[in-house]
């Protein structure tokens, strides 16, 4: 038999832990009978009661395999930890909120049967609040159109993966990768299933603005040289125009020499206009030289307090 990996990223989601093991598992007993399944959750170090629920689980399943986090490494570092203990034929990434329908399973081991090493679901729709999924699809044209590979609109992660593609982002030494970029660069065919995301079930998501940002700025520092060169075509752009602007009011000041006053306005503008720009493309660099920092550490991904039922 086929074994199925499914792989669950959490981090204090005592409200639906529960509820998402017991729907994979009956997806498997009663549709999936053909294949055996492991189901390994990686808890970010909860301060809920997560842990602790899993650990019963486990005690009656063994099917069920817990990593617990010695702290909490962040939604980039764990899930990817995660994915890369599996030892399934096909490893699935499915969230524990259900906003990854448990449901689509079925459909995308279809398509893995059918041939494909990488199928992932992309969103079309989602219950979110209307400006977040607003933002996300700008972020998702954004990064599609400065990326110097092309980029799935709409995938967040959730999808299946074959063991050949798992194997080969074992091989990638990244301590802070940007997975759905990963797998654009791997460039296997990729197989889209289209849904429409439902609302988080209970509890609040862990995602701010920070954690968005962070995502936003690492897709676009770690697939597109487009920002560091656009700093370098403007700064030139500008310099060109400062100095036709000079050379304009020293022509116009000879000519006029006794009427025409400068004043201090323009000196004004023109100095918060190009500290702006100055200030703006310094963050931009920040941001490439921050990479390359977490690039140059060389930290695990996770260090983990202990193993259930490996």
């Amino acid at each position: 038999m086929k074994l199925i990996s499914i792989m669950t990223a959490c981090y204090n989601e005592e409200e639906n832990i529960a509820e998402v093991y017991r729907r994979v598992k009956e997806i498997f007993a009663q549709k999936l009978p053909m294949y055996s399944y492991e189901h390994v959750f990686i808890d970010n170090a909860s301060t809920d009661r997560t842990v602790k629920i899993l650990k019963e689980i486990a005690a009656r399943d063994r099917n069920v395999k817990i990593i617990v986090n010695s702290r909490n490494f962040g939604h980039i570092r764990s899930p990817f930890h995660g994915l890369l203990q599996c030892r399934g034929d096909a490893v699935i990434s499915l969230v524990a909120d259900f906003q990854d329908p448990p449901e689509m399973i079925i459909d995308l081991i279809k398509k893995w049967e059918a041939g494909y090493k990488i199928v992932v679901g992309v969103k079309k729709e989602s219950r979110e609040a209307r400006w977040m999924f607003a933002v996300r699809n700008l972020f998702y044209r954004i990064i599609g159109t400065l990326s110097e590979i092309e980029q799935v609109r709409g995938f967040t992660g959730f999808g299946l993966y074959d063991k050949k593609v798992i194997e080969l982002l074992r091989q990638i030494d990244d301590p802070y990768p940007y997975f759905r970029g990963l797998i654009a660069d791997i460039g296997f065919e990729v197989a889209r299933l289209e849904y429409v995301q439902p609302a988080r079930r209970q509890g609040r998501t862990k995602n701010n603005f920070y954690t968005l940002y962070d995502m936003a700025m690492l897709g676009i520092t770690n697939h597109s040289k487009v920002p560091l060169r656009l700093a370098a075509m403007l700064g030139f752009g500008t310099a060109i125009v400062s100095a036709l602007f000079a050379f304009g009011y020293l022509v116009y000041k000879l000519i006029f020499w006794d009427s025409f006053s400068v004043g201090i306005a323009p000196l004004v503008i023109g100095l918060f206009f190009f500290s702006a720009v100055q200030l703006f493309f310094i963050g931009i660099i920040g941001e490439y030289i921050g990479a390359i920092h977490t690039q140059v550490l060389k930290r695990p991904l996770v260090i983990e307090k202990e193993r259930v039922n490996f």
